[in-house]
């Protein structure tokens, strides 16, 4: 079967940063569903479209293609008082932007009675290599297409 709108497609990947380094090896296979649903990188839902199982690829995404530029209004710096009792590096905690947009914030940094928050993606501003390779393909099911992502196994669970 290929690749194509509204279909399941499996993967495993790898991601490494501009110069070869692995950031991310996914343990488990990623399932998402195909044809302009926003489950995965528009980039690489375009090198997969109209591929089949066994397919791999290597693609070199800047970061406008990937998780996006840094955004340095979104890197703020609060007193730790106002966090919960055990706030921790690495982190990440539901606030609201400036103007007043949900966000999740990762806690970056904790010096003394500061605490630095960045609502950026970890990898927003960065060149990334993705390794791909495609380990099934199948139609998607009618509840998977009215919700508008996969279900089960690698997929999200209701």
């Amino acid at each position: 079967m290929k690749i194509e709108k509204d279909t399941v497609v499996t993967l495993r990947y790898k991601v490494a940063d501009a110069q070869g380094k692995l950031i991310e090896e996914a343990k488990e296979p990623m399932a998402y569903l195909h044809g302009g649903y926003g489950n995965t990188l528009a980039k690489i839902e375009a090198a997969l479209d109209g591929q089949t199982v066994g397919y791999q690829t290597s693609l070199l995404l800047q970061p406008e293609d990937a998780f996006g530029l840094r955004d340095e209004s979104l890197a703020q710096t609060m007193p730790r008082r106002d966090f919960p009792p055990g706030v921790k590096v690495g982190g990440q905690l539901q606030g609201r932007t400036a103007d007043g947009r949900d966000q999740v914030f990762h806690v970056v940094k904790i010096k003394g009675d500061t605490v630095l928050l960045d609502g950026n993606h970890p990898w927003a501003g960065k060149v990334l290599r993705f390794s791909i390779k495609v380990t099934d393909v199948r139609a998607a099911a009618p509840e998977e297409l009215a919700h508008g992502h996969v279900h089960g196994a690698h997929g999200h669970q209701h």
